[in-house]
């Protein structure tokens, strides 16, 4: 199992360690689960997040077009220091991976998905060329400070980050090293993903844990993102899911969606064309019966429809949550659907995402 750089930091913190994409993660501390969302949700918690990849590609624009071919977006339209949400795509139009990709000095910055770093980096590379240049950066740590205190903690530690809009980036000076801090994260509220050498990585956390903000774990990560309704790769999101079926066409450029020219635009274009047979979901369970992945779900006359992803108890809503995929023509907001759960059916309904309102920072 790898290690991030703030592993001993996690454990002198009272951390409850498991196995996650081939690193030992911190799932909670002392507090909890509980505590430590409804702590993000309130004022300010940091995950660490240094085990996804950061991936540097360079090479101008022919290296641009050679990345269109893998993912649908229009590369000339991403400005300097701005962050898009997108896919990797196969052949047949299924996820490889969703990522987020940053226009930055020379090239782009890509965050892959922990899991899927070392595969994703294989299809990236076999669609470049001679002059494109790519590099895995194991030297850096990635941070994120969620919350609505997250602005004002940093500031104080880092001056002018305030200044930086969603989903927008730029360098920055932390203790005479070059650092760079994207206005984004995983929780629906606002908040920071910061790039920094694993050399000083601990001297960040300790002025973030000085201004009271709390580590969160793995586990207070994936409520937090259920309840802002969004996809985690491997339940929501894998190869043989397309993002029409997502619901996420808005993360295929407007451009993209009209002239394709990426893997698997056929089949993706039918399902904009005709629509999907299946479609992702929000799912409130009645009562307080969870719906964890797997869990069945059918028609108010018992046919089956479809399948729960994820599901939780969501702690700033008070309520069960999940997501899921059904047959389209169930997917109407507020209609009535069951649920097996222990081999007995209940009550629940489809719900509008997110389940909790996001706090970002336009």
């Amino acid at each position: 199992m790898e290690k991030t750089a703030l592993y001993n930091f996690h454990k002198n913190s009272g951390a409850k360690f498991v196995p996650f994409a081939g690193y030992e993660m911190p799932i909670q501390y002392k507090d909890g689960i509980v505590k430590e969302h409804i702590n993000t949700r309130q004022s300010a918690g940091f995950f660490d997040v240094s085990h996804m990849g950061q991936f540097f590609v360079s090479g101008g624009r022919s290296t641009e077009l050679s990345l269109e071919k893998i993912i649908p977006l229009d590369f000339k339209e991403i400005k300097m220091n701005q962050s898009k949400y997108s896919f990797l795509i196969n052949d047949e139009g299924g996820v490889i991976d969703d990522l987020i990709i940053t226009r930055v000095e020379n090239g782009f910055n890509i965050i892959l998905n922990a899991a899927c770093k070392d595969n994703d980096i294989k299809e990236i590379a076999k669609c470049l060329n001679s002059e494109s240049k790519y590099e895995l950066r194991k030297d850096l740590s990635l941070i994120a400070l969620q919350g609505p205190k997250a602005e004002t903690i940093l500031e104080t530690i880092i001056k002018g980050v305030k200044e930086l809009k969603f989903m927008n980036g730029n360098y920055f000076k932390f203790l005479e090293k070059k650092i760079y801090i994207t206005r984004s994260g995983y929780t629906g509220e606002d908040g920071f993903e910061i790039s920094v050498p694993n050399v000083i990585v601990e001297n960040l956390i300790k002025l973030l844990t000085d201004k009271d903000a709390k580590p969160i774990g793995l586990g207070a990560r994936d409520t937090l993102r259920l309840e802002a309704g969004l996809c985690l790769y491997g339940h929501e999101l894998n190869q043989e899911i397309n993002p029409i079926q997502a619901n996420l066409k808005w993360a295929i450029s407007k451009k993209r969606r009209e002239t394709g020219g990426f893997k698997g635009w056929e089949n993706i274009k039918k399902d904009l064309q005709n629509g999907v047979s299946k479609i992702r979901v929000g799912v409130k369970p009645a009562g307080k019966i969870i719906a964890r992945e797997g869990t069945k779900i059918y028609s108010n006359t018992g046919e089956e429809i479809g399948i729960i992803t994820s599901g939780t108890y969501g702690p700033s809503v008070n309520s069960p949550v999940a997501m899921g995929y059904v047959k389209s023509k169930f997917s109407e907001i507020d209609n009535k659907i069951l649920i097996e759960v222990r081999g007995k059916k209940h009550e629940a309904k489809v719900s509008k995402l997110p389940f909790y309102k996001k706090s970002y920072v336009k």
